[in-house]
């Protein structure tokens, strides 16, 4: 009730703000006025996602549920980028139509259910949305995938433990990654009984393997030359000031800037001018522009897991920030033994792993940052069966899921 009662109060805000904000109208326009006529009045398994990250994870069970399953996929998504990749990933797969997610409006929603005949509604992570776990409930099986409660969200939810209790008596199962994030799900009112711990579907992602060839290639598009190469994957505001100090510290390295949002790059630009650093911007990198350079900011969207296959030393941003850290496992697929910040409560149970089996490091300055890296250097060789062996022991996640909605 008290949510309906919100949304009536924002609507007109929303509307106003179509009408006089260009930017955030044109947010709202995509999401709330779509065309579903493409939709087919076929069985459908609805898989919704946030943003990049779930729809990575969710890539190899998608797959699986074409392969195993007779049913279409609707995707929606929240955000541009995570739309964009969908729609990268699945650009040839004629039984998948992807959306926006249209911001959990009861029309849309309706509309949506109405064209198609739903089968399941696989909510990945924990993207609560009431309107559409209600609404879908009444069509089809409702399941929290991969879901996970952070140590933020717990405190946040917490506080509507009432509100989450009643919601949660329309998800049929909630499919957990750890046994922490099951334990605080029943807290917040799942019946004990819908709760299973299945593990990350993250360990399922399909990375892609380069070979030798591929990455010297790389490296010498670059301009690496026989420097080391210093990556900061997924960086955000804040961190950049602590990476170039380190890096002042570094011999022989090349720095790459990987930012979460490339829409920050020129605040990277200007950062990097006030300290006198010669930088170069990925996209303008070509046979012509072949002049030497200490810093590169990546300014296109896709690349960041081949930069972590020819770095020497890998940081994972998101974590000198009170963000909460991304992904750890993209370094570590290609051997390389990850350094991050004191904020992982989003990574959490995979930092304690790379922490416990000593194939990663995690650092609260400056300092610690620069004795990591003669860690890495030393050790980095060491670790790769380790790496290996833990990845090996937590795939087949997606597997599990399929075998358990099955049952249903």
């Amino acid at each position: 009730m008290l949510y309906d009662i919100l949304r009536t109060i924002l609507t007109p805000v929303i509307y106003i703000l179509m009408l006089f904000n260009t930017k955030k109208g044109k947010f709202f326009k995509k999401r709330l006025y779509q065309n579903f006529s493409i939709l087919k009045k076929e069985e459908y398994i609805w898989v919704h996602c946030s943003s990049v990250g779930e729809i990575n994870l969710s890539e190899i069970l998608i797959k699986k549920l074409l392969q195993e399953r007779k049913e279409r996929i609707l995707i929606t998504l929240f955000t541009d980028t995570g739309l964009e990749v969908a729609k990268s990933k699945f650009k040839n797969n004629d039984r998948i139509d992807i959306f926006y997610f249209p911001l959990d409006d009861k029309r849309n929603i309706k509309e949506i259910l109405s064209k198609i005949k739903l089968k399941y509604l696989l909510i990945i992570e924990t993207e609560i949305w009431p309107n559409l776990i209600k609404i879908a409930s009444k069509y089809a099986k409702v399941i929290m995938v991969n879901g996970r409660i952070s140590d933020r969200s717990f405190k946040r939810y917490y506080k509507i433990k009432g509100y989450l209790t009643k919601l949660f008596t329309y998800i049929s199962k909630f499919y957990m990654q750890t046994a922490e994030d099951s334990t605080r799900i029943i807290t917040l009112g799942a019946p004990k009984d819908k709760v299973e711990t299945l593990g990350n579907l993250k360990f399922d992602i399909e990375f892609p393997n380069y070979t030798l060839e591929d990455r010297k290639q790389f490296k010498e598009f670059l301009g690496i030359e026989n420097r080391k190469v210093f990556t900061a994957g997924s960086s955000r505001t804040g961190e950049y000031e602590i990476l170039l100090e380190v890096f002042k510290n570094l011999k022989d390295t090349i720095l790459i800037l990987v930012p979460r949002h490339i829409e920050k790059t020129s605040q990277i630009e200007e950062l990097l001018k006030k300290n006198n650093q010669k930088y170069k911007k990925y996209s303008e990198i070509n046979e012509k522009n072949i002049e030497k350079t200490d810093i590169i900011i990546i300014d296109t969207i896709g690349i960041l897991r081949k930069i972590y296959s020819i770095s020497d030393i890998a940081f994972v941003g998101g974590t000198f920030v009170n963000i909460g850290g991304h992904s750890l496992l993209e370094p570590l697929f290609y051997g390389k033994t990850p350094i991050f910040g004191p904020y992982i409560q989003n990574v959490k149970e995979i930092s304690q792993d790379i922490l416990k089996y000593e194939i990663g490091y995690k650092v609260q300055n400056v300092d610690e940052f620069l004795r990591a890296i003669s860690s890495v250097k030393k050790n980095q060789e060491n670790s790769q069966e380790i790496i290996k062996k833990l990845f090996k022991e937590n795939m087949k996640t997606a597997d599990k899921i399929i075998q358990k909605i099955e049952k249903i």
